[in-house]
């Protein structure tokens, strides 16, 4: 049979380019694949490729009735339909750590941006603020990083490197997740409790229905009015309507977020407070990261088409 990969996801074609030379890529662009294929086309496909943050359930499966396996592009499935793709035994594949380097430094970079106002003040000097003389309610002195209780939810790879970073501004770093770690940082054992202690709650917890929106009203109100979090996670950790509230009402002090409730994110109220720093989905977007996801993904096809087992099957 040919090595057929569906492309479920929209994908840059720089990031396809390295598939394409290995692999015969059926692209969606987006659409339902029966809109863009015939089912002739898509009867011998045996692997699918997709972003696993993206909505994979059973009527896309059942299009494919050779596939082996879904191949989630980054750390994430919680996308994927697990159930459906169990009754079908078709496997899946991501690419476990491959950018979790990327997304602490992303996670440190909006940290900092929040607590030390860089949006703010980047504006008020290209606005001539600065050589103006003007006052700035903005750029008041904030709390700094050294000697804040930094809590981590979720202490995976990402998890972990981002303790690593943060624990380097002399900070006091604790952290909770399903189970204690052998990490060098302090086990809570609840979410709540980790929120109540917290100046800085850092969220790397991975997504599914036991975190849908876990950060609400309650934990943020929990968090406090010095708090700040930051998400780089997924955005249905949040609860982004409690979020705007507790923002807009100074609940907490700011957030620095990298994922939404709903991709691509468009502006609305979130975006006109002034207490908030914003990126697109953008922590695994570094050109070594991306090398790293690949290299995973091209593991797994060549084990799947090879009769092998993949080497970074989700389990």
């Amino acid at each position: 049979m040919a090595d057929k990969v569906l492309v479920f996801s929209r994908f840059a074609k720089s990031m396809l380019a390295r598939f394409g030379d290995k692999f015969e890529l059926l692209e969606t662009g987006g659409k339902p694949a029966n809109e863009v294929f015939s089912p002739t086309e898509l009867a011998d496909v045996r692997a699918l490729l997709t972003m696993g943050a993206q909505p994979l359930g059973r009527e896309t499966m059942d299009l494919l009735p050779s596939l082996g396996a879904i191949v989630c592009y980054g750390t994430g499935y919680d996308g994927v339909d697990l159930k459906a793709a169990a009754e079908r035994n078709i496997l899946i594949g991501n690419s476990p750590a491959a950018n979790a380097s990327a997304v602490a430094d992303l996670a440190m970079t909006l940290l900092l941006g929040l607590m030390r106002r860089l949006i703010p003040a980047d504006a008020y000097l290209r606005s001539g603020g600065w050589s103006g003389a003007k006052p700035s309610p903005l750029l008041k002195p904030p709390r700094g990083l050294t000697g804040a209780r930094v809590g981590v939810y979720g202490i995976g790879e990402i998890g972990r490197k981002i303790a690593s970073r943060v624990a380097s501004f002399e900070t006091e770093v604790a952290y909770h997740s399903r189970s204690r770690h052998d990490v060098p940082y302090r086990y809570v054992g609840s979410l709540s409790e980790l929120v109540d202690w917290c100046d800085v709650l850092l969220i790397a917890v991975r997504a599914g229905p036991d975190t849908q929106r876990i950060i609400d009203a309650d934990m943020l109100k929990r968090l406090g009015k010095d708090g700040v979090l930051v998400n780089i996670s997924r955005g249905s950790v949040i609860d982004q309507p409690a979020l705007i509230a507790a923002l807009a009402d100074h609940t907490i002090a700011g957030a620095g977020l990298d994922v939404f409730e709903q991709e691509p994110y468009a502006p609305d109220a979130l975006s006109e407070l002034p207490n908030v720093v914003l990126t697109p989905h953008i922590g695994g977007h570094t050109l070594d990261a991306h090398v790293a996801m690949q290299d995973c993904v091209i593991a797994n096809l060549r084990a799947l088409f090879a009769g092998k087992p993949m080497p970074y099957e989700v389990t």
